[in-house]
Parts: structure tokens; sequence; C-alpha cells
């Protein structure tokens, strides 16, 4: 039995091995007939596959921080943009030149107080004492007949004024003048002064200001200055009558200021400084005017005066040196203003008269509309 089962196991090994045999041929001819046809049919390369791109990478922002033994960069700053205004700091020294053309017109009119200006032509000898707000002034002035036909006027005065951004904090001033009268032509007649004015020392403050694109700047500095006066007066007076006096006149005057050189204080923001060099501002002056004195009943006295002056042949002293705007010399062309007067006197006993008085100037700056008032106590003899 045993040698039956395995002689068939035998004979199945050798049928499968021989059915494998048969079957070999005809799939490697199927194979090989694909394979010609797919040579034939097909491009000579292989297709091409496009490439694939890898995504891009992003790098972390690098964090730095020095206490970990990195090093940082130098931080990106942007600058401030530069600071202007050195033209609005030169175009200020203009100002500067208006303040001390009117310095000179005001010390000239308080010198012209002292002058007799609110006072009849032809009056007898006297002494007044007086003193002045607006202006504060305080002083003595008076006339004293030295022929039938020539008289000396003359005072002296302390004063502080302030105008138009300056301010004149100690001035004495002094003037004198003769006035020769032709009393022997009658009540009709011509006369004549030749005179100066003195203000040798002053101290004064001038302010400057301007703008900047941080903000504005203001300055005021202080220093010297001294101011002179010479003039030449021709006119005609008439007595009308016992009570009244007019009298019409043309003057002639020659001004000059000098001022000691300064610099800018020092302050906090400035940074377009100036520096004013020593100089000397002069102008000329023609004044054309008239007057009239009254006498009211028998003890009130009244005199208005007034009259048109021009300016001519005017020079600024200043030159300054400004930072970022080069060396500034201002001109000031010539200039016209009026100028008036009054005074109200009242006869308290024989000889003794109380005045209240005043003087100023209308007009466009650099003299502007200025007032200066006061009351005087006057002594005839």
């Amino acid at each position: 039995m045993i040698k039956i089962v395995r002689s068939l196991v035998i004979a199945f090994a050798v049928a499968a091995v021989c059915a494998f045999a048969l079957k070999a041929p005809q799939a490697h001819a199927q194979s090989g007939g694909a394979e010609s046809e797919c040579f034939e049919n097909c491009p000579s390369s292989p297709p091409t596959m496009p490439p694939t791109q890898a995504p891009p990478t992003q790098q972390a922002p690098v964090e730095c921080n020095p206490y970990e033994g990195g090093t940082c960069p130098p931080p990106v700053s942007t600058p401030p943009p530069p600071v202007t205004g050195a033209d609005s700091s030169g175009a200020s020294i203009g100002g500067l030149a208006g303040q001390r053309f009117n310095q000179m017109i005001t010390n000239r009119v308080l010198g012209n107080v002292l002058l007799g200006v609110n006072e009849q032509v032809n009056c007898s000898d006297c002494v007044s004492a007086f003193g002045s707000a607006g202006s504060f002034s305080a002083g003595l002035h008076g006339r004293k007949e030295l022929t039938s036909n020539l008289s000396l006027l003359a005072g002296l005065a302390y004063t502080q004024y302030s105008e138009g951004g300056y301010h004149v904090t100690s001035a004495p001033i002094g003037a004198f003048a003769l006035r020769y009268d032709f009393t022997d032509w009658g009540s009709s007649r011509p006369f004549f002064d030749i005179g100066t004015i003195l203000t040798p020392y002053e101290k004064v403050r001038y302010s400057r200001n301007y703008t900047t694109s941080l903000g504005p700047v203001s300055l005021e500095s202080s220093t010297n200055s001294s101011n002179y006066a010479v003039y030449g007066r021709a006119g005609y007076m008439s007595r009308l009558s016992q009570r009244d006096e007019v009298a019409a006149s043309i003057e002639v005057w020659q001004l000059w200021q000098r001022v000691a050189g300064y610099a800018d204080p020092a302050t906090a923001f400035n940074p377009f400084d100036a520096t004013v060099s020593s100089g000397t501002d002069r102008t000329n002056l023609v004044k054309i005017g008239g007057q009239w004195t009254h006498l009211f009943g028998s003890s009130v006295e009244g005199n208005i005066n007034g009259g048109y002056v021009h300016s001519f042949a005017t020079h600024s002293g200043i030159v300054a040196a400004v930072t970022g705007d080069g060396v500034v010399t201002p001109t000031m062309g010539d200039q016209g203003w009026f100028e008036y007067g009054g005074r109200l006197g009242f006869r308290i006993t024989q000889g003794w008269v109380a005045d209240l008085f005043v003087n100023g100037t209308l007009g466009p700056q650099p003299v502007g509309n200025t007032i200066h008032g006061g009351l005087g106590l006057r002594v005839n003899y």
C-alpha cells in the first residue's frame, strides 16, 4: 500500500514539472512582442517629469540678547530735522535799529521840555521844578535874560523811559540854548535860537525776538549809550494883544547816539545768537511848527504847540554778527511824524505858577505814538 502512494506522489510531481516547462515559452513570446511594439510607438527618450520645488524655508527672527553673549547690531536712528530760523534772527536786528532811532527822538522830546517848548517865546526870568510820568522825569529848567535881546535857556533832569521794546533805566539830561529876540522891532519880530541837548551816559536794555522751527526766542540785552543833539531855530513871533502871543518857526537838528557793544545774554535756547558791535547812530531833522499862548482871565495860562518833523540822511551804527545769517547792517530810511505839546498854568499867587503839561509824538513806527505828561511849579522873578 505504501509503495502505491509513493508511486502516485512521484508521478504527480513529474507531471507538474512538465506542465511548468510547457507554459514558460508562451509567456516569454508574449512579453517579447509587447516590448517590440513599445519601442516602435514610443518616443526615443522617456518623458521628462517637471522638477519638484521645495517650499521656501522661513528663517525665524533672530533674537538679540547681549546678556546671553550675543552681539547686537547698532540701532538705526533717524536724525532730527535741522533747526531753522536764522533768517528770522537776522531780521530782528532791524527791530533793534528801530528801537535805537526811537530812543534818539524820545531823548530829544524830553530835552525840549528843558528848553521851554511849552512856554511863550518872550517872558520874564523864571525857574521851574517839574516831575513827569509816562516817562519818569524830574528836574529844573528856566530862563535868564542876559541883555534886552539875548536870553539863556537851560535845564537839567534825570529820566527813565521805555518805548517800543527798549528801556532806558537811568539817564541824566542837560540842555541849554541862547535865544536872540529882536525886541526893539516892536510887537511882531523875528527870533533865533541855537542850542544843544546832552545825555552823556545812559543805562539801556534792548529786546530782540525771533522765531525758530522749535518755537519763539525772546532776549533782552543790557548796555550803555549816550545821546547828543545840536539845533538851530529861526522863527517869527507876534504879540497880538496883552493876552495872546503866536509864533511860527523852522528848526534844523542833528542827532548822534553812541551805543556800546554787547552780546546776547546766556539763555537755555538761543540757536541763532547775535553779537552787536559798538556803533554810532545819526540822523538829521527838519521841523516846521508853531505855538499859541493865551491868558484866560487873570489866573490861567494856556499854551499849545506842535509841528511836523521829517528825518533824513539817517545812519544806523549797528553791525551785528548773527549765527547762521552772517553780518547784518540794517538801514533806516526817511521818517515823518507830528510832535505836540501843551500847558495849563494856574497862578497861585504873585510870581508863582503851577503847571500841568504834556508832550508827545504821533506817527508810524519806529517813532510811533507817545505821550509824556507832568506837573511843574514855576517861579517868575
